[in-house]
């Protein structure tokens, strides 16, 4: 019996030895407008990292993170219809030197994106890695699809998505970190019908 609670003692101390698994994002705010130039987006995420995530920033292993949105249009006689669609990738890496965080953000993704491919067109720095994480888990007024892809008389709605993606680090660190597939996040939300052309604004769009 004595072999039984030695293996139980040893279970219980690895689990507690175990890293902390990250919490799930969480989405505090989220906002779709459509309007005359298209539809944007605006989300407000809070990441809260794992022990495992944190260890490899600071050891110089950078992040890439990936937000993805699609506008789908209804149809009743058959399935629904991707209109457009934006991608958007962050990469996070922690400067040694100077002991700062930077996030690089491309908005031009192909088919199958790498990380050598990336190319990047906004720099930000932060002195915390709260404040990065803040960085990476926001959007504001990203816009997902011009006006002219909608149709004016169909409904439409936006399914969007958030996740860490270890596709993109070095084998090795994917199977390191693959107990963070939970570190992700996607919702629905039904696009709003353009605003109804009133005699005014009509008028104006008569005149040449």
């Amino acid at each position: 019996m004595a072999w039984r609670h030695w293996a139980w003692a040893c279970l219980c101390w690895c689990c507690l030895a175990l890293p902390v698994a990250a919490q799930a994002p969480h989405a505090q705010q989220v906002s779709v407008q459509r309007g005359a130039d298209g539809v944007f987006l605006s989300v407000r995420l809070t990441l809260t990292p794992a022990d495992v995530v944190e260890d490899a920033l600071t050891k110089g292993v950078p992040l890439y993170f990936v937000w993805q949105a699609e506008v789908m249009r209804s149809r009743w006689y058959w399935s629904d219809k991707r209109v457009a669609s934006a991608t958007r990738v962050l990469r996070l890496a922690f400067q040694p030197l100077t002991r700062r965080w930077r996030m690089s953000v491309s908005n031009e993704v192909g088919a199958n994106p790498s990380a050598s491919g990336l190319q990047y067109a906004l720099h930000q720095s932060f002195d915390s890695l709260d404040d990065a994480l803040a960085a990476v888990g926001r959007v504001v007024r990203w816009k997902i699809a011009d006006a002219g892809q909608l149709d004016p008389s169909a409904e439409h709605r936006v399914e969007a998505s958030f996740q860490l993606d270890l596709s993109l680090l070095p084998r090795p660190f994917q199977f390191g970190m693959a107990n963070q597939p939970e570190w992700s996040v996607e919702w629905r939300q039904r696009l709003p019908l353009p605003a109804p052309e009133t005699d005014a604004t009509a008028e104006a769009l008569s005149k040449p």
